[in-house]
């Protein structure tokens, strides 16, 4: 009989350092408690540096290594003063920051804000730390993209429709295909690093990053009211992230949770749509976002 995955998997950490962005709540915090205490120093990389010292000291009190970074991922201005800031090497980088807005509004470069803060500012991030990072690349995807429609032309849907699930899918079906890709340059380059997908079910309070309308604070506390009975908890949704780190699985595995519609469950390496595992969408995808932030994938 195989145990359940727990966070004892991942052993003494103790030396490594671990960047982790939307490190203040949600699946972001979870997976910070559980690497500092496993002996990682994690570098909290936080939009609310108020809120990032106050998790800081939280997790010191358990014994945890942190830093507190500012890193505002929808403006590229922010993103390029935080890679400057890291001077030394990082063992991972775990993009696991993201955005569901109510309506549809721009980052300050001009991107429409869901792709922004899901793509295009983690995509810059990466291309920028990449000569620092010594082990693996994380990114949170979503099990959302398995409804998503890709409008290459139009990735900024400025002309489709938007809806705040739409183009939150469409968000987190780029970041499976900028996924794809990274692994596929990786592979190429026979290079001394691995990058893997996440999807940590149904987390109630990754919500977090909901708009601030009163019509999606309603929305919230109706969906919070339920989730809590039946989501995982942040710790279960960090699990899938974790799972990355601990086991030996191949380069470029997807990782979800194994109970029913991806909603709740232990770590376990899960299947993608055939469109976000298109090579040919995922270079161009990539093509795009190196046009858009000027970064470019340089393996």
């Amino acid at each position: 009989m195989t145990l359940p995955w727990t966070p004892s998997r991942l052993g003494n950490l103790t030396g490594k350092r671990v960047i982790v962005t939307g490190a203040t709540n949600g699946v972001g915090l979870g997976t910070s408690r559980a690497l500092a205490n496993a002996g990682a120093h994690v570098i909290l990389a936080a939009r609310n540096t108020e809120l990032g010292a106050q998790r800081a000291t939280e997790i010191s009190a358990i014994g945890g290594a942190t830093s507190v970074l500012k890193l505002d991922l929808a403006d590229l201005s922010s993103v390029r003063a935080f890679a400057d800031l890291i001077d030394e090497p990082v063992d991972i980088l775990i993009n696991n920051a993201g955005a569901l807005t109510d309506r549809r509004t721009e980052t300050v470069d001009g991107f429409e804000m869901t792709l922004g803060t899901n793509l295009l500012g983690p995509f810059a991030l990466t291309n920028l730390l990449l000569p620092k990072v010594r082990s693996q690349i994380i990114n949170v995807g979503s099990d959302a993209h398995r409804s998503a429609t890709l409008h290459l032309d139009d990735l900024h849907l400025r002309r489709h429709k938007w809806t705040r699930l739409g183009a939150y899918a469409q968000s987190k079906l780029a970041v499976m295909l900028w996924g794809l890709e990274l692994d596929r340059r990786l592979r190429v380059a026979a290079a001394p690093l691995v990058t893997h997908l996440t999807h940590p079910g149904w987390v109630a309070s990754n919500l977090s990053n909901l708009g601030d309308s009163p019509l999606m604070s309603l929305a919230h506390k109706g969906v919070k009211a339920v989730a809590d009975r039946l989501a995982n908890d942040i710790d279960e949704g960090a699990a899938p992230t974790l799972y990355c780190i601990s086991e030996p699985i191949p380069p470029g595995s997807y990782v979800g949770v194994s109970g029913r519609f991806g909603l709740r469950g232990g770590p376990v390496l899960i299947g993608r749509t055939p469109l976000a595992c298109d090579y040919d969408a995922a270079a161009r995808l990539v093509a795009f976002a190196e046009r858009e932030t000027g970064t470019k994938l340089e393996i």
